[in-house]
């Protein structure tokens, strides 16, 4: 019999490894920042970011963005003054593995896990946690979120507490992206896995008690990957692509995630009053991240609006053949939830993504959409972008601040205290981000206006340390 033999990993030619996303191990706490220009003094908050940083040189494989042990990089910001601190999630396998001095984990692609002699029985032949990938803050919790499983909390200082499943009413854990409905305060989540039920969706009050536990998704027959998830005042919103796992297929050396473009592309529209869902079917695409969604109207036939960022297939790891070029775009769908059916629209035909509306938007009409995207430059890795771009959905247009050598993070939206930010648009406040400089490693947090993004920073925070280019983030305006 053949038994399969992994090939040689080379941690040194794996580009989300390198460069700007190269991991840092340091834990720092710096105050009194070093600022150019000026911080508003209407910001008064923390600007938190998540994203994948192994503590150890990864072993047997690495696959961006799906591993890596979570680092929460945070900038504190009141009266004009900042102050950083960052922290690693520290879950289980990571302590197991700072005693061990090394990796034991491999990447999710080799299948790798420790035995009993080196973690315990506990840990032994288990897959690592994750919560790498987002973070959020709701019922005065702190979740670090991963892909699909369980959060770790953590407290205001960023010291991890310890594994999130809500009292163990929701034991699979959640999605790496949440939706809060800024009217209901209601936190409505999806968890996707490898046995049935393949997908559930559940609901967590405002005073964070589960108010719906985990509920199956009928229709959905094989373990799928979902990254991302929308929210209407009616329906939670989810793209299923046909990106199925394959575990048989990775132990023999294959790829943990098979792309099937012959089954196409499903929308679910699932009543948040726990009605039947509705199904729409379209040619094959992906989605990493949603834009938002609303309900085009009052009644129950009202079509359902879902802005995303569409590419023409799955994308991870590094860059596509150049013999099968991957496209992307802003794209807007209308789906029927009666007749069941959907059509597309191509807003803009850049390549973005990592995009982000006003929080206080989120289920319901909005304007303006905020996207990390790229000039063309030859030298940027896969996944990395050298500009922020601000859509206009009312008008069709855009406006692009270019970062120059500065490479750029995900923006997100912090507001005015006392801009109320009901007619869809920025009535006043600022997109953040970290974006980190190609030639010299250095990182900045920046503040931009949102009445006129494209005249860039009015703030830029210099950053005591190399911050890598991760994922997901939140503003969190101080708590009276």
């Amino acid at each position: 019999m053949n038994t399969y033999v992994p090939p040689r990993f080379d941690p040194t030619r794996v580009p989300h490894l390198l460069g700007t996303f190269a991991p840092v191990s340091q834990e720092v706490d710096v105050v009194d920042l070093e600022v150019t220009g000026e911080l508003p003094d209407a910001l008064d908050g923390l600007y938190l970011r998540n994203g994948p940083n192994p503590r150890f040189t990864p072993i047997g494989s690495y696959l961006y963005p799906i591993d890596g042990d979570g680092m929460l990089h945070g900038v504190w910001i009141s009266g004009g003054r900042a102050r950083y601190r960052n922290r690693f999630v520290r879950t289980p396998a990571l302590e197991a593995e700072e005693r061990a001095g090394r990796a034991l984990w491999g990447g999710l692609e080799s299948m790798i896990m420790p035995t009993a002699d080196e973690v315990g029985p506990e840990l032994a032949a288990t897959f690592r946690d994750m919560p790498d990938i987002n973070v959020v803050r709701h019922a005065g919790r702190l979740l670090a979120l991963a892909e699909s499983a369980c959060p770790f909390r953590v407290d205001s200082g960023l010291a991890t507490l310890g594994r999130e499943d809500f009292g163990g009413v929701l034991p699979a854990g959640i999605t790496a992206h949440p939706k809060i409905d800024p009217v209901t305060g209601e936190m409505v989540v999806f968890c996707y896995g490898l046995e049935p039920p393949y997908l559930t969706w559940s609901v967590i009050d405002r005073g964070g008690a589960v108010s719906r536990g985990p509920t199956p998704v009928d229709g959905v027959d094989r373990p799928m990957m979902i990254h991302d998830m929308a929210l209407t005042g009616r329906y939670a919103v989810l793209v299923l692509a046909p990106a199925f796992f394959d575990l048989d297929a990775a132990m023999s050396g294959g790829s943990v995630l098979a792309w099937r473009p012959e089954q196409g592309t499903r929308v679910v529209l699932i009543p948040r009053d726990g009605g039947p869902p509705r199904w729409a079917h379209d040619e094959a695409f992906w989605v990493w991240h949603t834009v938002n969604a609303y309900d085009d109207g009052p009644g129950a036939d009202a079509q359902v609006v879902l802005d995303y960022v569409q590419w023409s297939r799955l994308t991870v790891g590094g860059p596509a053949e150049d013999d099968d070029p991957i496209s992307c775009g802003l794209v807007r769908a209308r789906i029927d939830p009666v007749a069941g059916t959907m059509t597309r629209t191509l807003l803009d035909d850049a390549r973005v993504e990592f995009p982000r509306v006003d929080d206080r938007r989120i289920g319901r009409r909005h304007r303006h959409t905020a996207l990390a995207t790229e000039t063309g430059r030859s030298d940027l890795l896969p996944g990395e972008y050298d500009a922020i771009r601000w859509f206009d959905v009312e008008q069709g247009t855009s406006r692009v601040w270019v970062a120059g050598n500065l490479s750029v993070g995900e923006p997100v939206f912090a507001p005015e205290p006392g801009s109320a930010g009901s007619s869809g648009s920025e009535e006043g406040g600022y997109w953040l981000t970290f974006a980190t400089d190609r030639t010299d490693g250095a990182s900045w947090f920046l503040v931009i206006p949102a009445e006129d993004p494209a005249s860039g920073p009015v703030a830029r925070v210099r950053i005591p340390v190399r911050v890598p280019l991760g994922l997901h983030g939140c503003w969190l305006p101080t708590e009276e």
